[in-house]
């Protein structure tokens, strides 16, 4: 079950952190049902078919296009690059675009995160990498996971909360643009062979201090909410997506949130709960991990 989190129950959570989303074009369409929340687009409003169908456009909702997108030529290839960041004075949240769960492009993201350190880190891009690699595609995503957990281990500071989001479910008449012919015909087994990888991202995820969202689980009777092409989901469905994904956090922090299911709950002491999380985390600082890299790096530049 979720919390329903409304606009200002986000802005609360999320406040002074930096939230890192890396994936497929489903991770994204979180990263922008996120942002839409944090804008002043806000208000609760869900997004647009043409929202989750756009990709590297400029800007949404006030984020800009750090790299790739439309200024370096749009691809349904597996060396298709896009990374969004929306940043204001309290929210911090970039998004990285990857085609397997562990590359070089994937090892660039990490030295990025050691310059900047993340308060979560999301990460699930299991349909490429199970659809676009051939026959060595399912053993070399099971090798490569271990390699990026191993990573994510040295990389990330021991409070950062990592969640892997479960694959969802498919249609065996998926299509795509991102879909290779081989896969095309192979439409019929995709759906058991997430089944498959997500079983095994679980087992494997125990041994490490990591989080795994069963979003499979929780959307698997909502099939209506598909988009036509069988892969991607409707605005309904990433809302839900969202409500799970801080439902989570909030338990992992040991915060309650106001849900406006729950009418009659009684109001939380934010900044009480904050510091308490803080404390837990052993995070005496007054500016937020990433500020402080960004001030260092400047104090370097300076230099």
């Amino acid at each position: 079950m979720a919390d329903i989190f409304l606009s200002h129950d986000i802005k609360r959570l999320l406040s002074e952190k930096f939230l890192v989303i890396i994936g497929d074009s489903i991770q994204r369409a979180i990263y922008k049902d996120i942002v839409s929340m944090l804008s002043d687009r806000g208000n609760n409003f869900y997004l647009t078919d043409g929202d989750m169908r756009v990709k590297g456009e400029l800007s949404f909702s006030g984020d800009t296009l750090l790299k790739g997108g439309c200024q370096n030529g749009m691809t349904n290839g597996i060396d298709y690059c896009e990374i969004r960041q929306y940043r204001n004075d309290s929210f911090f949240i970039r998004f990285y675009f990857v085609t397997r769960c562990f590359n070089k492009k994937v090892e660039e993201i990490l030295d990025d995160l050691k310059k900047i350190p993340p308060d979560i880190l999301i990460m699930n891009s299991c349909l490429w990498d199970l659809s676009r690699y051939g026959a060595n595609g399912w053993p070399a995503y099971k090798e490569k996971l271990k390699i990026l957990f191993d990573s994510l281990l040295k990389t990330l500071k021991p409070s950062c909360l990592v969640i892997w989001n479960s694959t969802l479910p498919v249609s065996t008449e998926a299509y795509g643009g991102f879909l290779g012919s081989k896969a095309r015909s192979q439409k019929q087994r995709l759906p058991k062979d997430i089944l498959a990888a997500n079983e095994f991202v679980y087992n494997l995820i125990k041994d490490y201090p990591f989080d795994f969202l069963d979003l499979h689980y929780f959307l698997r009777y909502h099939r209506h909410r598909l988009s036509k092409d069988g892969i991607h989901w409707d605005m309904t469905a990433h809302r839900r997506i969202s409500n799970l994904l801080f439902t989570h956090v909030s338990e992992a922090w040991g915060i309650l949130c106001q849900a406006a299911c729950h009418p009659n709950s009684t109001r939380v002491d934010w900044t009480a709960r904050r510091r308490r999380m803080e404390a837990a985390m052993h995070s005496h600082a007054s500016t937020p991990l990433w500020a402080q890299s960004l001030q260092d790096s400047a104090k370097i530049t300076r230099k």
